[in-house]
């Protein structure tokens, strides 16, 4: 027992510290020389490299194979195949954010301008495609408005919607940040919540419906919403989910696993601090977007570290890469039929890499 017992004390005290302090210092965690620092394979980068954005900051493939771009800087939305053609594009203003429902509706975060008392006035939005009704020409697609939606909202410019993610039943959640984190009801920093509501008539609308509970609005450690950049959905029928951070926080990619016990129903953390790689104090400077490979790999794109970091499932590191000869502020990534999609936001492109182990 002699022995044990400062063993246990070191891990309390751990834990009081993790508590305690507002933000850790960690040492300097770039991905050097352009290539993998984990593992023993390498990510090759794929020709050709797919041009003519302007500050892409989103990429997603739908869940019927097409590519989809926020090509910000360009106001538009790009639907591409995965062979790289142009298949269409729709116009609004500095889209950052994409996710695809089951009914193949995209959920676009981006902007518009209103003209209130003869004064033209920017908002962020949140806005949402229907592709079916469309046939899938982009450009044709009816566009609905779903923030912002009160005199409320209007009244709050400076918010910005940041990240979308789309669950089983087609409920969705929203990245939310902003200014005003002083109020406990309704702070900026938030995850909102979208679910489908039925009205008498059978018909079944977006609804928000509130925020996910429990996140601390400018939080530094666990379960916190601030500023956050993006969010990730998992498959499968849960909501467990991905968000990644840029406010002051020592842990900015956190993995958020939904659970239900007779004591608790809610988020919580799924890694512990210190225990996984992804959860290494400071692992991450400005994390901006987040994907899934089918085996819940976790790839992380840190756009102030010009890298892209891979995990196993369990949050240990894998083959991370980048640097400023490869990437120039990354912003996110999409992963399918083992090909890995960035946004290589200011170098206005799209690359793509694959494993060497998956080259035939």
């Amino acid at each position: 027992m002699i022995k044990v017992f400062p063993k246990i004390l070191i891990i309390i005290l751990a834990l009081t510290l993790f508590n305690c302090v507002d933000k850790f210092v960690a040492p300097d965690n770039t991905p050097t020389d352009g290539g993998q620092v984990i593992g023993d394979t390498l990510y090759i980068q794929q020709s050709p490299v797919w041009t003519g954005f302007n500050r892409p900051q989103d990429i997603i493939v739908g869940k019927e194979t097409f590519i989809y771009v926020a090509d910000t800087d360009n106001d538009r939305i790009v639907m591409m195949n995965v062979a790289g053609h142009f298949l269409g594009t729709r116009q609004i203003k500095k889209p950052v954010a994409i996710a695809q429902d089951f009914q193949l509706n995209l959920i676009v975060c981006a902007q518009f301008d209103t003209l209130i008392g003869g004064t033209t006035i920017t908002y962020n939005a949140v806005f949402k495609l229907d592709m079916v009704a469309a046939q899938h020409h982009i450009e044709n697609a009816p566009i609905t408005r779903l923030l912002p939606k009160t005199d409320f909202d209007f009244n709050r410019p400076n918010r910005e919607y940041t990240g979308a993610a789309v669950f089983f039943d087609n409920s969705f959640y929203i990245a939310r940040r902003g200014p005003n984190n002083a109020t406990l009801i309704d702070p900026d920093n938030a995850i909102l919540i979208f679910r489908k509501k039925e009205l008498s008539d059978g018909t079944k609308i977006d609804t928000l419906i509130g925020r996910v509970p429990l996140l601390e609005p400018l939080g530094t450690g666990l379960m916190s919403a601030n500023n956050i950049s993006s969010l990730t959905s998992f498959s499968g029928n849960n909501y467990d989910m991905m968000l990644t951070l840029i406010g002051e926080n020592s842990f900015k990619t956190q993995v958020l696993d939904f659970v239900r016990t007779e004591d608790f129903t809610g988020y919580q953390n799924r890694y512990s601090p210190f225990v996984t790689d992804i959860m290494t104090v400071a692992k991450f400077e400005q994390p901006e977007g987040t994907t899934l490979d089918i085996y819940n790999n976790i790839f992380v794109a840190d756009a102030a570290k010009d890298s892209v970091y891979k995990f196993n499932s369990f949050g240990d590191e894998m083959e991370s890469f980048g640097g400023p000869d490869v990437f120039n502020s990354p912003h996110a990534v999409a992963f399918y039929d083992k090909t890995l999609y960035v946004a290589d936001t200011d170098n206005n492109r799209i690359l793509r890499f694959v494993l060497s182990t998956d080259i035939d």
